[in-house]
């Protein structure tokens, strides 16, 4: 069982498949923006060309036959009707609502971990009462097999010593193996782990 430090730094959690993934779509949403409110600019392209043009064929490849053409186009919509606006707002409120899911993916996070550290917290409290009382059930089990031999007591209560005994060392187990389960929940809520902290 991995000893759980006291105090766990939240950045473990940007490791999450769930938050980076969360995370990139928020930034993704962010760069629609941008490509939308491009759109409202207009669109210039610069071309040039280069050819050959002589009357004769024996002139084709001539300097003086040389042809250079430059030239700008301009590209802008005149009136959309405010869609290209509207596709502003909805990459807006595009944004608005990734953040909002990066946000509750982030916050679920945080609540994974602390379930999971409480979880472990309380296993290992109930561990140790298990054990005691385990223990307690032995100490039982032994004295009442004692005086079995001396002859004080009836087998039946041997076997009622015996079976409490072993319901506690189960209970022991079940505690060992609930601490180990919470611990390897807590590992997968962090993204990973806390090891190289």
């Amino acid at each position: 069982m991995p000893d759980i430090p006291p105090d766990i730094p939240s950045t473990l959690l940007q490791r999450r498949p769930d938050i980076a993934a969360a995370e990139r779509r928020a930034a993704q949403a962010n760069e629609q923006i941008g490509i939308a409110q491009a759109a409202l600019y207009p669109s210039l392209r610069l071309s040039g060309n280069a050819g050959f043009a002589a009357a004769k064929i024996g002139d084709l490849f001539s300097a003086s036959a040389l042809v250079w053409s430059l030239g700008a186009s301009l590209a802008q919509t005149l009136f959309d009707a405010g869609a290209n606006r509207a596709r502003v707002e909805g990459a807006r409120a595009a944004l608005e609502q990734a953040a909002a899911r990066y946000r509750q993916t982030v916050l679920s996070a945080f609540q994974d971990v602390e379930d999971q550290l409480v979880a472990a917290r309380i296993l290992q409290q109930q561990l140790v009462l298990r054990q005691q009382a385990a223990q307690a059930a032995n100490l039982v089990e032994q004295q009442v097999l004692n005086r079995y031999q001396a002859g004080q007591v009836s087998y039946t209560e041997v076997v009622t010593a015996q079976v409490t005994a072993q319901n506690a060392r189960r209970a022991v187990v079940q505690a060992q193996s609930d601490r180990q389960v919470a611990a390897v929940a807590l590992i997968q809520a962090l993204g990973g782990g806390w090891r190289g902290l």
